[in-house]
Formats: structure tokens, sequence, C-alpha cells
């Protein structure tokens, strides 16, 4: 399976490589190999549509995932956000107005990530599109509550207008093992491939012997 693949005239990784972990070692990527567990998470809600899929799935197998949530849509849809904390699933701060850290200066984009954490009570991050500079994840680390900016090891490619559910199904179940932390999306634009895939990636890994846990620190 190939690493690099085209998105919008944007080049992304599927699998997150070795070299690219070491650039920024202060990032989260992975959990330990050593132990059975897969971490899920999904960015881009809460939605009022699929972020309950998501959660009446994940309930289902008695699995746990992350959220890693938009502030914005926190406050249009607090009552799907307190679901899931009630269902005992993890929240992560995902900016308030999904902001690209590359196009925007940090002072913009720290205030946002602040913003958004009046609605999300969590000290894990994740930056839309994985683009942040050196300096805005410093001054996130150095906050009084400090964030650890978690990243992936798998990136399915829901979100990927330009593969099949096929190939997006390939992507997940052909690079994870144990410790992998996989990006799914809860949006619109997501759906169509995240619900195809997900109840698969669930089912194929839970009868390889995987749990599901939520990121902690």
């Amino acid at each position: 399976m190939a690493y690099l693949t085209l998105f919008c005239s944007m080049l992304y990784f599927i699998k997150s490589p070795r070299w690219l972990q070491q650039l920024f070692p202060g990032r989260i990527w992975k959990f330990s190999s050593e132990i059975k567990n897969i971490y899920l998470t999904f960015d881009d809600g809460p939605h009022p549509l699929h972020t309950p899929f998501v959660l009446d799935l994940l309930k289902e197998h008695n699995a746990k995932a992350t959220f890693f949530c938009i502030g914005n849509n926190v406050r249009q849809y607090p009552e799907v956000y307190d679901r899931i904390i009630r269902e005992g699933h993890g929240t992560g701060n995902h900016t308030y107005n999904h902001l690209n850290g590359g196009k925007v200066n940090s002072e913009t984009y720290v205030n946002d990530v602040l913003e958004a954490g009046k609605y999300i009570d969590s000290n894990l991050f994740r930056p839309p599109y994985g683009r942040i500079r050196s300096f805005q994840a410093k001054v996130l680390s150095q906050l009084s509550k400090p964030f650890k900016i978690v990243m992936w090891t798998v990136l399915s490619g829901d979100f990927d207008e330009g593969i099949s559910k096929k190939r997006c199904l390939e992507n997940v179940l052909f690079n994870t093992g144990g410790g992998s932390v996989i990006v799914f999306h809860d949006s619109d634009k997501a759906a169509e491939k995240m619900r195809y895939v997900l109840p698969i990636v669930i089912k194929t890994l839970s009868a390889k012997g995987f749990g599901f846990k939520k990121i902690m620190f």
C-alpha cells in the first residue's frame, strides 16, 4: 500500500512515515505496539446525524474512541457532545473554526483554540488538516493548561472524494497494527465512506483480538 496519495492537488500520507514522526517527536503519533489496542479518532464533529451513528456503533461493540471536536459545532450541538462524554469517550480540541495553522497568523490560531476550549474540556489537541506551525505548537504546549498535540498513525482518507469506499477500507486495514491512531471524520463530506468502512474495521480488528480505547494523558 503506497503511503502517499493525491487529494485536491495536496499530497497526504495514508500512514505517517517514521521520518515524519521523528521530525516532530513532541507530537503523539502512535502508542505501544506491544498491547493490542487501537485508537479510533473522529474529527470535525459533533454532527447531529453522523456522530450518533458512530456512537451507536461503538456502543454495540463496547468500543471507546476519541472525538476531536470543532468548538462551533459543540456550541451548536451540545447534546451530541454531552452524549460523547456521558458514554465514556474521549474528546479533543480541533479549534473553534477549523483553522489551518499554516494559513493564519499564530495569534489568531491560538485564540481560536482557546475559544474552542470554552466548550471542549480536554488537554488533547489535533490541528485541522494536520497543519500547525512549530511556534503555534510551542505556545499550545506551554499554556498553564498545556495541550498534548495528537496526530495519527493512519489516515483513512474518508474525506477524499477521489477514492472509493473499498480503497478507504484498505487504507485502514492494510496499515493498522497495535497502538495505531486512526483518523475518521464524523462530517457530511466523509459520511458515505465512514459509514461503510467503520463497521467493517471494528468487526475485522475485533476478530483479530484488538481492543478499542480512548486516548488519555
